[in-house]
């Protein structure tokens, strides 16, 4: 084998032969002209949010002077001082400019500890903005969209074009050339697909002089599965994606690939935005889900595994302060994603800049607070749905059937006999509780999800003996799982209560099931703290289940029956799991039964079967119907139930739910006190309605009703009146498409967020964005088919823009870390395209130890997947990944940082994937014996850069591989071997070259 140190120096010395060249930035100094009309929004306020508003912005708690500059109010008022920090139209009367021309250090402004003094064309902006009147704007990103552009459907990326070129001109910049065929094609492929484009792809492409050759290449690639692939990973980055919880054991999120498929088939179909926010932010309450049509799947509560992907902490000693770091994360998520705002800043304080007072924190805080997570199965739902709905219309029949036999006999009304004193009310011990008692008709106000326990009790359910139809009795009341079968995933919820007991109790018997004390929403529990608070069920003999919670006095805590159980924090149900429970208590030292009038009722018979018809029965009524059925005063035969109860338990055991995702289903409203500066133990005493950003939004009223209050959140963002949601998604595609978006901070719109660099062009998109139907691909494919994404990455104003903030030319780009792992397998011809299904588990190293490590490492190659499909464990990062900076998952990512880095250049040189794929490219090259050597590496040029080799090139490459060759032919051992040593580096060198990892 050729020596490491040898390769090393050839590949170096061949990458720097045929590089293009470094890539070069050139700053030039220029003078600022001051512009003819300063406007507030894009000359001052970006001025005082830098260097004033930290001591004179929004927050109350550090505003100094009693000077407020975010506002005209607090900025012209009368100060203590006496002076007026501004005077409009006066700069010799504004204090304000006296402080920050100041020289000495006690008097100006800023001060100097911070650093921050103003420049001369700053304080010049400031005295010409306030000679003008010192206009106060709103921040724009909260204003409407605006624009003087009309346009027709197929005139969308000319218009875009037209607003770019606008702005050029206005800068005095001169766009740049035309890309050449082999470079778009590359690119387009490459900003829709990740992949690279197919050797013959390029060349039919290159050879088709066709004016509409390039719109169908689009159309094309905007078709192609990978798309969706590719877009996906762009919104796992802004969701923080993983398939693990980190911390100490790094648990697995049950069912989160699930949500990366979900994202792909919805990128794939161009599901309109608006419904993906829907879904993602309360895909579980939707009346009308989304279905997957070929697997009948709901799609829509896929979604919801958006607020499970965050972090989870093992065993945390202050739950309370767990679900408030996991709540404010949530926030920070929601905010950043959808509206592009630091919401979470807010916590502890009024937001420093962005009109969110910490309220509105807390407000929020209750909306996520009130939603719940939960095993979520899946399935063909519609399908569920109707056998259930026909096994409860079947069970219905029955009641039908024997309710207007009784009718019939009941000619002769009769009254129950008054048993007085039989049974009277308990003495309750002060030490007693009932949280819940389910041998009434109802589960009184606890929450039913799922089918399982259907949406009332057992009480007065026909018990059928035998297939003669002999009804034996009306059953009494419990909360049941098994009321349409056994394996049906169902749970009850008790609604939020202090725990002021010692114990705990619910009377309940089950198989392979689980009573769970839930407290803060805190999900993983276990041991060596929480362990009890989670009861296995697993007896078919009633039983009273105590759980001793006195160290958990004063915590806010919920009860969770389930027909399963997890399993290392994996929910699991059996085909014969199910559960029962009649009643659940709180008590301090002796368990008691609450008491159950079932032997009072003054109704007549007649009315106690209407009751029992209408499923409004009292536990006295059913009582008194079995008195009548045992004494034969009313029909017990019926042959017709029997047939009825066989059909609606054959299409009962149909319906087994097997697979489970972590979602969410709605708790019960909650409103939040504030933390004082966000501590949990230190809370205000007053609570904050549930609203949304009222500081921003603020016609709106607090959510009432028992639910959340998603559906409302949701309402806001998706409202009219709100600009940020499109705004914000428009200029995330900008980016992803050019490379930079229109407002740089994609994930800050706020007040410290950047400029947008067009502020017309992002208000066009925004607007066509909600008229074509929130439709991404429509957005995607007019930005594309602009001449500014078609332009060459040289040429334009590169000395007057060296930043490219106007498009004068397409920006060079680094490939993500997905696009440059699926480059090489697509190089080396490895590349396996098939599509979703459980993720390939990550490539372990000697040096990735830790706990939570798998017990088995995946292969190097990943089974040649696309990256996408590569697992994400939060303790244990694919490391190619990480090195060409795929973001950490713990908040939003909508840019990534783009680093150059030795690392880098370390992976792709001595990485042993790296090798390998290039010895597979290089067999492959071989293995096509109809080429010559100067065809081969215009063949791998092909393959790795998308266009043919240079005459130049291919004489390099010859030399290369003929000064590799004479170094094999004295050290390798294999002689054999020797031709496909010699192409394996020469490939090597390909992927070290800065062409394979840039668009260049």
């Amino acid at each position: 084998m050729l020596k490491w140190l040898y390769s090393f120096r050839v590949l170096i010395a061949f990458c720097a032969a045929i590089s293009l060249g470094a890539l070069l930035s050139c700053e030039q100094e220029t003078k600022l002209e001051m512009p003819a009309q300063v406007d507030f929004n894009f000359h001052i306020k970006p001025i005082l949010v830098q260097k004033c508003y930290l001591c004179h912005g929004p927050d109350p708690s550090s505003r100094e002077a009693g000077l407020r500059l975010d506002n005209e109010e607090g900025a012209t008022k009368l100060l203590e001082s006496g002076n007026w920090a501004i005077v409009p139209e006066s700069v010799h009367k504004s204090a304000l400019i006296d402080r920050i021309t100041s020289q000495d250090e006690d008097f100006m402004m800023p001060p100097p500890s911070l650093k921050q003094t103003l420049s001369d064309h700053e304080v010049a902006l400031i005295k010409k903005w306030i000679a003008d009147g010192a206009a106060y704007e709103p921040h724009w990103a909260f204003l409407s969209p605006t624009t003087e552009k009309e346009t027709a459907k197929d005139a969308f990326s000319s218009q875009i074009d037209a607003l770019i070129n606008d702005k050029i001109a206005e800068k005095g910049l001169k766009p740049g050339l035309k890309a050449d065929k082999y470079q778009l094609i590359r690119r387009l492929s490459y900003v829709l697909t990740g992949l690279p484009p197919e050797v013959e792809r390029v060349k039919k492409f290159v050879e088709d002089d066709r004016p509409e050759a390039y719109a169908e290449l689009v159309d094309e690639y905007l078709e192609n599965p990978a798309f969706g692939e590719k877009w996906a990973s762009h919104w796992m980055d802004v969701v923080r994606y993983a398939e693990t919880k980190g911390h100490e054991f790094d648990y697995q999120i049950q069912g989160a690939w699930r949500f990366r498929d979900y994202l792909i088939r919805a990128f794939n179909q161009d599901v309109p935005y608006d419904q993906l926010i829907k879904e993602q932010l309360m895909g579980d309450m939707l009346s009308s889900p989304r279905v997957n049509p070929k697997t009948g799947e709901n799609e829509s509560v896929l979604g919801t595994l958006f607020f499970t992907m965050g972090e989870g902490t093992h065993s945390p000693v202050d739950v309370k302060k767990d679900e408030a770091d996991r709540i404010d994360n949530m926030i920070d998520v929601v905010g950043k994603s959808f509206q592009g705002l630091t919401v979470a800043c807010a916590k502890c304080h009024d937001h420093k800049f962005d009109p969110i007072p910490t309220a509105d924190y807390y407000s929020l805080y209750g909306v996520l607070g009130s939603t719940r997570f939960s095993p979520v199965p899946v399935g063909d739902s519609n399908l569920k749905f109707e056998r259930i709905s026909q096994a409860a219309g079947f069970k219905q029949q029955i009641k039908s059937l024997l309710a207007n036999s009784w009718i019939d006999s009941t000619s002769a009304d009769t009254l129950p006999v008054q048993l007085v004193n039989l049974k009277s009310p308990a003495a309750y011990s002060e030490d007693f509780v009932v949280l819940g008692d389910f041998r009434g008709a109802d589960f009184q106000d606890w929450k039913a999800d799922g089918f399982a326990f259907g949406n009332s009790t057992t009480l007065g359910e026909p018990l059928l003996t035998s297939s003669k139809g002999d009804l034996q009795a009306l059953s009494s009341g419990i909360a049941s799982s098994q009321k349409f079968g056994r394996g049906i995933y169902g749970a009850l919820r008790s609604p939020d209560f202090i725990i002021d007991k010692q114990f705990i109790g619910v009377k309940a018997k089950g198989k392979g099931a689980s009573i769970r004390i839930v407290m803060e929403n805190f999900q993983l529990i276990s041991n060596p703290i929480y362990g009890d608070l989670d009861q296995k069920v697993d007896g078919e003999e009633w039983q009273n289940y105590t759980i001793d919670v006195g160290s958990w006095k004063g915590q806010k805590v919920y009860i969770e029956i389930l027909p399963g159980s997890f399993i290392r924090h994996r929910y699991t149900q059996d085909p014969e799991a199910y559960i029962e429970a009649a009643y659940a208590i709180a008590f301090d030292e002796v368990w008691q039964a609450p008491f159950l009038n079932d032997q009072e009722t003054n109704v007549s018979l007649s009315q106690a079967v209407k009751n029992w018809k209408d499923g409004e029965s009292t536990p006295s009524e059913i009582v008194f119907l079995n008195q009548k059925l045992k004494s034969r005063a009313i029909e017990n035969h019926f042959p017709a139930a029997w047939a009825l109860k066989a059909k609606s338990e054959a299409i009962s055991n149909l319906v087994k739910d097997s697979v489970f995702i972590q979602g969410v289903t709605d708790g019960f409203a909650r409103e939040n006190p504030v933390f004082i500066r966000g501590n949990h133990t230190d809370q205000s005493e007053e609570t904050m309605p549930r609203i949304f950003l009222s500081g921003i939004f603020e016609e709106q009223k607090p959510y009432k009703g028992e639910g959340s209050g998603r559906q409302q959140m949701v309402k806001m963002i998706l409202s009219e009146d709100n600009p940020l949601t499109s705004r914000v998604m428009v200029n995330r595609i900008w980016h992803h498409v050019f490379g930079r978006g229109i407002v740089e901070t994609v994930d800050n719109f706020g007040l410290q967020g950047k400029l947008p660099t067009n502020p017309e062009l992002l208000d066009f998109l925004s607007l066509q964005f909600v008229q074509q139907s929130w439709s991404i691909k429509t957005m995607v494919k007019n930005m594309v088919l602009s001449q500014a994404f078609q332009r060459a990455t040289s040429g334009g104003s590169v000395d007057k823009d060296p930043d490219n903030l106007y498009l004068t030319r397409y920006s060079v780009r680094r490939l993500e870390a997905e696009g440059i792992r699926d480059a090489v397998l697509a190089a080396a011809g490895t590349l396996d395209t098939s599509m979703f299904g459980e993720p390939v588990a990550v490539h372990l190293t000697s040096f990735m130890q830790g706990r939570g490590r798998p017990g088995n490492s995946g292969p190097l190659d990943g089974d040649g997947r696309r990256s996408v499909y590569l697992e994400v464990r939060r303790n244990f990062l694919d490391r190619m990944m990480t090195a060409f900076d795929r973001p950490t998952p713990f908040t939003t990512f909508g840019k990534r940082d783009v680093t150059n880095v030795p690392a880098q250049s370390l992976f792709l040189m001595n990485d042993p994937f790296i090798a390998e794929q290039a010895g597979r490219m290089a067999k492959g090259l071989l293995d096509n014996k109809k080429l010559s050597e100067k065809e081969k590496i215009s063949e791998a040029y092909l393959k790795a850069f998308s266009r043919p080799a240079t005459e130049d090139e291919i004489s390099k490459g010859q030399l290369f591989l003929n000064e590799t060759r004479a170094v094999a032919s004295v050290e390798s051992e294999e002689e054999g071997n020797i031709d496909l040593l010699v192409w394996k580096e020469y490939c090597h060198a390909l992927f070290n070259m800065k062409s394979f990892i840039y668009l260049l």
